[in-house]
């Protein structure tokens, strides 16, 4: 993330769908408000604008649709990055929601990976200088605009799996993943594939980021998952 962390709006009237969303996504770095009416979120966002707005379809005092429609109209939020979710799976729902200016659409239930992988690829698009397009551990340096990674300088070879699963890690640096939030946050879930297969690519990232005897720092968690040594590169005392 940049120095000044994004900003995210949720409004969502279910307590625990907000609060598992707000605390998810301080995890990750963001800046989260919670509202739950429609109505409140149009107040609020007249008086200040944040950098994405996670948008139920269904609230109280003003509907998820109408109240993105407003926005739409609104010079000051007419370009705002807006993910929709609702518990409505149909096609021509779909293509409702995406009509009144929503940029992205999420059907309930969801998983937390998911959302938050859509929301960093929305904030990278429409955004991008909101996101940290170099991120850096240590010595290992992973430049997402030219797609390269280098170790002390040394050039890293990977394969796109292998990029996209290093840069997941290295966003979260220290948080442990199962094999299942990876095959989730990396692969996505539309991929069906064996949780083994994310043992073949971690195995593929050691060999290419590890040379002789270099650190390694990927850490692997017994009966839990992987992990990057948030503590990697940093003198020990």
């Amino acid at each position: 993330m940049s120095a000044q962390n994004p900003r995210i709006l949720i409004v969502e009237d279910e307590e625990p769908l907000s609060l598992l969303l707000r605390y998810n996504l301080e995890a990750e770095g963001y800046e989260v408000e919670t509202v739950a009416r429609g109505d409140d979120a149009d107040t609020r966002l007249r008086e200040a604008v944040p950098d994405l707005v996670v948008l139920d379809w269904m609230l109280p005092g003003l509907s998820g649709i109408e109240l993105c429609r407003r926005l739409r109209t609104r010079p000051e939020t007419s370009s705002l990055p807006i993910i929709m979710l609702t518990a409505r799976g149909e096609e021509s729902e779909r293509v409702r929601g995406l009509s009144t200016g929503a940029d992205d659409y999420i059907v309930k239930p969801f998983s937390v990976p998911e959302l938050i992988a859509r929301i960093h690829a929305l904030l990278r698009r429409t955004k991008p200088e909101r996101v940290a397009e170099v991120l850096t551990l240590g010595e290992i340096e992973l430049d997402r605009v030219r797609k390269r990674v280098s170790r002390a300088g040394r050039d890293v070879e990977l394969g796109p799996t292998e990029f996209r699963l290093l840069e997941f890690l290295m966003e979260r640096p220290g948080r442990v993943f199962t094999r299942e939030q990876l095959l989730d946050g990396v692969w996505g879930n539309e991929v069906y594939i064996d949780e083994r297969t994310v043992d073949v690519h971690v195995g593929r990232l050691r060999k290419a980021l590890n040379r002789g005897r270099d650190d390694d720092p990927i850490r692997t968690v017994r009966g839990s998952g992987y992990a990057i040594d948030d503590r990697f590169g940093k003198a020990a005392g």
